[in-house]
């Protein structure tokens, strides 16, 4: 019997001291084994770090000097860690007991999966799980408007979203990520762009691992809680800084990434987005105008990342376009896949959750 490979969690903290302790008991409490925890903390003010220091002896924990951003720091932490696969996590997210090794299991499905994902369930600030369960993200997935979504976030969990699948891609909150597919879609040595500094950076990598060939996997089996602080239409509760980052980030995304078919097939509906958000900028969130001068500042950075990953595309042009679609896009595994599946009594049983 081949050995478990060692799991990497990898997490960064900025004043998360209401959250942390509890998600770093839930991950060190995985029955998979190996596994090894990995924390940043981008210069916290609130006690974090009082509580992250009560950890030391079973996590590695390194203190930021100043807040260098989600992107860099968790690139940060992936460069400290030593797994098979890196599974980055919010310290807002609870995963139940299981949620490593029912990703493992998954992962043996594809050998181009460079990604998988579970089904995140919302809770609130204090993890009290009560009522009725809504979903928070099975995957995340495009629209034509070049939006990215969390497929079934919001809906109630009535077990709807029970196959395993391809997605597109995965929240940053809960993704496991392959080390192979980690060093393939790095661009300068980065694995999320620090050019991000927070928002969308998963996005970005859900999408270039896509153009190189790589494929993710929704798990319905394995569970989580998060308390999204971030989510479509919460701009007026967010602070400028973080709205002005989605805005700047949208564009660079796009720069890197998008193929010139994509861009012709979609041109109406991304041009219409673009001029709303370049009319709410300038009309009702000016700080966003910001975005504008940094992309007009780094534009060629940016361009000489995107000849890098265009230059190495491994897919054609109707492949990337069936992914984007104003309702979810997902595709079946294949039938010797879930026949393996149901091999080692995967998907035997119903999806059940339990409270933590």
């Amino acid at each position: 019997m081949s050995a478990k490979p060692l799991v990497s969690v990898t997490l960064v903290t900025y004043n998360s001291g209401r959250f942390i302790r509890r998600c770093l008991e839930s991950a060190l409490e995985q029955t998979h084994r190996p596994l090894e925890v990995i924390v940043i903390d981008n210069a916290s003010t609130d006690g974090t770090c009082d509580i992250l220091e009560r950890f030391e002896d079973r996590c590695v924990v390194v203190y930021n000097e100043q807040n260098v951003g989600f992107a860099a720091a968790q690139n940060q932490a992936i460069a400290l860690s030593r797994g098979d696969w890196v599974l980055t996590l919010n310290p807002d997210v609870l995963l139940l007991s299981d949620f490593v090794d029912s990703l493992m299991m998954t992962a043996k499905m594809d050998p181009m999966a460079g990604t998988v994902c579970g089904k995140l369930l919302l809770a609130d600030a204090s993890f009290d799980i009560e009522g009725v369960q809504r979903l928070d993200s099975t995957g995340m997935f495009f629209t034509p408007m070049l939006r990215h979504k969390d497929r079934g976030c919001m809906e109630t969990n009535n077990g709807h979203y029970r196959r395993y699948e391809y997605v597109f891609g995965a929240t940053a909150a809960a993704a496991c990520y392959r080390r192979e597919m980690i060093a393939d879609v790095s661009v300068d040595g980065e694995f999320f762009d620090a050019e991000f500094f927070t928002y969308r950076e998963d996005a970005d990598v859900a999408w270039r691992a896509q153009l190189l060939g790589w494929k993710c996997i929704f798990d319905p089996r394995a569970a989580a809680y998060h308390v999204r602080s971030l989510r479509p239409g919460m701009r007026n509760q967010l602070p400028a800084e973080i709205n002005m980052h989605s805005v700047k980030n949208r564009f660079l995304m796009r720069i890197k990434n998008i193929t010139p078919g994509l861009y012709a097939r979609n041109f109406l509906p991304i041009t219409f987005r673009d001029l709303g958000i370049v009319a709410y900028c300038m009309l009702l969130e000016r700080y966003s105008l910001r975005a504008f001068f940094y992309l007009a500042r780094n534009y060629r950075g940016a361009l000489r990342k995107r000849r890098w990953i265009q230059a190495r595309r491994r897919v054609d042009e109707s492949y990337m376009a069936s992914w984007f679609r104003y309702r979810p896009v997902s595709a079946p595994l294949q039938d010797e896949v879930a026949e393996a599946t149901r091999g080692a009594k995967l998907a035997a049983e119903p999806v059940r959750y339990r409270a933590p």
